[in-house]
């Protein structure tokens, strides 16, 4: 199984886990991780956070316990890998904007590897965490807002290509920013719903679309805005 290299916490809860080996990826997919043999009983779905010649990372935050189990991992220790999975964030037209709220900022460092001249919005509730590493990445404005809406400070109609990744109510707002600014951007959300499988042959991680339920682990994560109903 691949070792890991590096396990550190970059913020309260949050981690940044490296693992060794040959990966590959496109962004706003994401990865099934195990590293447990009985309980708890299904794996935990990460986002790539980014992707080097000899390693994967990911970040992400401890909310129960896989995501504990993990936290708990060392250099050295083996953690098993299924991916990638999923369809992530198309290729974008014009100019692009990415929005990330929390731990929802994860898939831009690695899709800021493809965009490099996007504007980035980088929303946190208490503590911003690794700011200083995504700014270098892109050629664009960096805006970070701590305790407020990042969708505030965001104009859709400014842009051609919009990216988000978040909690359910952030993505929700905006689906209707969207609507309400009546923009012609074309506006991706990547879901960050729970999964079971990665794979499809279950039904834990349904979302009801305008046209019928889907799956975020393989018609998504990544779905257009308008699409989604999410109440």
């Amino acid at each position: 199984m691949p070792e890991i290299l590096a396990n550190e916490q970059v913020a309260a809860g949050v981690y940044r886990l490296t693992v060794g080996g040959r990966f590959e990826g496109n962004m706003g997919q994401f990865y099934m991780l195990r590293a447990w043999e009985q309980y708890p009983l299904l794996p935990r779905p990460l986002s790539i956070f980014n992707i080097t010649e000899h390693s994967i990372e990911f970040l992400y935050l401890v909310v129960g316990e896989g995501t504990r189990i993990l936290s708990s991992l060392r250099r050295g220790d083996s953690v098993q890998l299924e991916g990638p999975l999923g369809n992530g964030f198309p290729a974008p037209a014009g100019k692009t904007a990415m929005i990330g709220g929390g731990i929802g900022t994860a898939p831009f460092y690695y899709a800021l590897e493809r965009i490099k001249d996007a504007d980035l919005y980088l929303g946190f509730s208490r503590e911003a965490y690794l700011v200083d590493e995504f700014r270098p990445r892109t050629t664009g404005n960096v805006v970070v807002d701590v305790g407020g809406i990042i969708l505030d400070q965001v104009d859709f109609n400014s842009y051609d290509t919009i990216y988000v990744c978040g909690p359910h109510k952030m993505l929700e707002a905006a689906q209707q920013r969207q609507l309400a600014s009546g923009t012609k951007a074309d506006v991706y959300v990547s879901l960050e719903n729970r999964m079971a499988c990665g794979i499809g042959a279950c039904l834990v991680c349904s979302v009801q679309c305008r046209d019928k339920r889907k799956k975020a682990c393989t018609d998504g994560p990544v779905f257009r805005a308008e699409e989604v109903v999410f109440s």
